[in-house]
């Protein structure tokens, strides 16, 4: 090792920190949390409080690690408030989760609505000030009158609240992590899950590491392990410079490590072969353009000529005021702020489906602007102040990039996206989902787990968008059942041993590209594997294809990444995270390859398959590895409500919550 830190001197400016590669720290705790954002931090929070030992390990500061990292603006189905109208049964038979349809797992969505509120008291008391408590908003229509709190999007039933501090939600978490003793180990990538006698499908008994400064190895012993690494992004796009991480909404360092070192121990997996289209490299950031959608509803648009852009009801009629747009409509007992999309039930309120043919005819006149000034005193700031102004994508490049330049919302509009994105469809204007590539979004690549939110290996759990569709309400009650969970199982397990072979195996693949005088940068490798994803695992598939491109994925893992050189841990981690990459990318193409349909619900399609939603595909499609080998399977919809589970949520949410 000595030599390749001073080949690494004679290559770039002196490395920072200490380089270690190869030495072992040994970490032993009774739950080991995997990932550090909302779910992990709450996963470690609840654990601790049941009096076991507990460590969270990873890749970033967890002050600020994950998706929610930088803020956000909304917390939802908080239905359990005292102002909401609507409770967690209603929400879910309405499916106003909007989780993933017929797909949705409704445990874990029923778990949301039932403790999202209560994870939000608990925020409250680390710390995290959400009501008007200084009656900044009194008298405000979206102004709870029993909680004080400020909702959003329906005023009428309240379960949807504006999280007016909601930059600070992470480093609340933070220090309440280390005010109950929480161990953390940061800048750790998490690598490999080991089992019991080094078998596929057996209990996990450990974990391995490497960090991302030193390069030191990591080995972590626990009884209970609790995964909550969320996705995958990158997987089909690679333009970081130019575009960030291209309309991705989740943090860069997602990479799918969580799902790759599961899946080599065997853990099973629905919905992998679910993704979605995601804005190209040259839209606005998100929210960041005038806008009036989810952080900018309901605001008013209107055209260079400032003639107003009409809003209507699910049922087509022109609401006439602000007031309108956040009420139910006529004979609707609710709805959610996520437009045409959704079901006719919940489905909210949306600007005229025909803006762009009424703007071909002249109608209207581009471009469009978000009219703040116009909009009631209350809502302009609550729009730009509350919600651009703690949301994590707005904050700091929108927000604070307009502050700063001198605009007003009470004397200025800002601009809307100039052109509706390739491909418009209704209510996409403002989303621009259509335009680019794909990326798994609100439901894709699922832990299977029951209903204490444990995976079929033994001491496994998850938490967060492994198990729920996506949101931070969903990630924070996920890992605060996750944790209670899996402290109640450490509580009573025995320790298991450490395979060694496993380790030793680990930390020579994990080396492996440090002394190689390689040609291939991790960057390249990544775009290769983009490219492979892109062109046969893209919008439409079929058996040929998908063939191919599994052909090409272990071509790559056997000749450019066996080529690829990294310079200091920086780079050796980001090589890490790209083999991830390949090995997710690998159990996508497996996924497609067992569902023999195509589907509208996730947004799948099978060129050699090409019937849409045929009754006999109803249902899960899962993969695992047994003996290396990928065994494929099915469970039922709402397997979760099949014996030995009683029938109803209720039911089975009061036997098993734990509380």
């Amino acid at each position: 090792m000595a030599e390749y830190q001073e080949l690494i001197m004679g290559r770039l400016s002196e490395w920072p920190y200490p380089i270690r590669y190869g030495v072992e720290t040994e970490v032993t705790a009774d739950v080991l949390v995997i990932g550090g954002g909302i779910a992990g931090c709450q996963a470690a929070v609840n654990a601790a409080k049941r009096g076991v030992k507990v460590a969270i390990v990873d890749k970033s500061a967890i002050v600020r690690s994950g998706t929610a990292g930088t803020g956000i603006d909304h917390w939802g189905m908080p239905c359990t408030n005292p102002d909401c109208k609507i409770s967690p049964d209603e929400m879910m038979e309405s499916g106003g989760q909007v989780d993933a349809g017929d797909y949705a797992f409704d445990h874990c969505s029923y778990i949301c609505c039932n403790e999202s509120w209560d994870a939000l008291l608990d925020l409250e008391q680390m710390g995290l000030q959400f009501r008007d408590v200084d009656d900044e908003f009194a008298g405000a229509p979206f102004r709870g009158e029993k909680t004080g709190a400020l909702f959003a999007f329906d005023y009428v039933n309240c379960h949807t609240v504006r999280l007016r501090e909601g930059y600070k939600l992470k480093p609340v978490l933070h220090e309440e992590c280390k005010r109950l003793g929480v161990e953390l180990y940061e800048h750790i990538m998490v690598t490999r899950l080991l089992t019991e006698g080094g078998r596929q499908g057996a209990r996990v008994t450990g974990a391995t590491g490497v960090n991302n400064r030193t390069g030191e190895f990591y080995l972590f012993k626990a009884k209970a392990f609790i995964m909550a690494t969320a996705g995958c992004t990158g997987l089909w796009m690679f333009s970081t410079e130019l575009a960030g991480t291209s309309g991705e909404h989740a943090d860069p360092n997602c990479t799918g490590d969580g799902h790759a070192m599961a899946w080599q121990a065997g853990a099973e997996f629905t919905l992998m072969e679910r993704s979605y289209r995601v804005s190209g490299s040259f839209r606005p950031p998100a929210y960041g353009a005038g806008n009036a959608h989810n952080t900018w509803f309901p605001c008013t648009i209107v055209d260079a000529n400032g003639k107003e852009v009409p809003w209507i009801d699910r049922d087509g009629r022109v609401l006439k005021t602000v007031e309108e747009r956040t009420r139910p409509a006529l004979g609707q007992k609710f709805f959610q702020h996520h437009g045409p999309q959704s079901p006719y039930d919940i489905r909210g309120p949306f600007l005229i489906p025909d803006l762009d043919e009424r703007i071909a005819k002249g109608e209207y006149v581009l471009p469009l602007y978000a009219d703040l000034p116009s909009m009631p005193e209350h809502e302009r700031r609550a729009i730009f102040g509350l919600m651009v102004g703690t949301e994590g994508k707005t904050r700091i490049p929108v927000y604070g990039a307009c502050t700063r330049a001198g605009f007003d919302p009470d004397k200025d509009m800002l601009q809307a996206n100039v052109m509706p994105p390739d491909g418009y469809q209704t209510g996409d204007w403002w989303q621009a989902w259509r335009m680019g590539p794909r990326q798994w979004r609100g439901g894709g690549g699922r832990f299977v787990v029951d209903w204490d939110l444990r995976s079929n290996l033994e001491g496994l759990y998850a938490a967060g968008s492994l198990v729920v569709g996506g949101g931070t309400a969903g990630a924070a009650t996920t890992g605060r059942y996750a944790g209670r969970k899996a402290a109640d199982y450490a509580r009573t397990a025995t320790e298991a041993a450490i395979d060694r072979k496993q380790v030793d195996e680990e930390k020579y693949r994990v080396y492996a590209a440090v002394n190689r005088k390689g040609d291939i940068g991790w960057k390249e490798l990544w775009a290769g594997v983009c490219r492979i994803m892109q062109d046969y695992c893209g919008e439409t598939r079929n058996e040929e294809t998908l063939e191919i491109g599994l052909w090409w994925l272990n071509s790559i893992r056997e000749s450019e990444a066996a080529r690829t050189y990294v310079r200091n841990p920086h780079e050796l981690v980001r090589f890490l995270q790209i083999l991830s990459r390949i090995t997710v990318g690998e159990m996508v193409m497996y996924a497609s390859l067992v569902r023999r349909a195509s589907s509208d619900q996730l947004n799948f399609k099978r060129l050699d398959y090409p019937q849409v939603d045929p009754p006999e595909w109803d249902k899960f499609v899962t993969i695992r590895l047994e003996n290396n080998e990928v065994k494929e399977g099915a469970m039922p919809w709402k397997y979760w409500l099949k014996p030995p589970y009683a029938p109803t949520l209720k039911e089975n949410y009061q036997q098993y919550c734990g509380l």
